[in-house]
């Protein structure tokens, strides 16, 4: 066997390949396609935990979303309660008011009302005092004289006499 260099060198070449190969085959190529092998499930796993994840996300935005408008509708239920409730107190407030002002007007009615009386009274009294004054000026007057008393008596007595 004469070999010359290139066939030799493509016959060593060969030999060396197919033992690498089958050592390759023998001791690399399962872990190589094991590791291969999970590093696509790790990879794969990943994917799907970021989908999970983006579907947690989209939901939890729609729950915030959720969350928001109903927070704004609480609060808006609570501004319209709160301005039910100052109208309710201002209205309460004015009828308050109005009731007393009301009752205060009845009573000032009332106590010049009662004044009014009380100086009708009084000037009747008076009026009465000066009338009593003047009739009894107006009979010592008429009765000072002794002609005057006896005409007196005898009018009153032809009047009593005819009645």
């Amino acid at each position: 066997m004469n070999f010359t260099a290139p066939e030799s060198l493509i016959f060593w070449t060969t030999i060396i390949f197919v033992v690498f190969f089958f050592l390759l085959k023998k001791f690399a190529w399962k872990p190589i396609l094991g590791a291969v092998k999970s590093r696509e499930e790790s990879i794969n796993n990943a994917l799907d935990s970021a989908e999970k994840a983006k579907l947690e996300m989209q939901n939890l935005q729609a729950d915030n979303q959720k969350l928001l408008k109903e927070a704004k509708a609480e609060r808006e239920i609570m501004l319209k309660e709160a301005r039910d409730i100052k109208n309710k107190m201002i209205e309460d407030a004015k009828g308050e008011a109005q009731e007393q002002a009301n009752k205060m007007i009845e009573q000032a009615q009332a106590a010049i009302e009662g004044e009014k009386k009380a100086a009708m009274a009084e000037l009747k009294n008076h009026v009465a005092s000066l009338s009593l004054e003047i009739a009894e000026k107006v009979v010592r007057t008429e009765l000072s004289n002794k002609d005057s008393q006896l005409q007196l008596v005898e009018t009153m007595l032809g009047e009593k006499s005819l009645n």
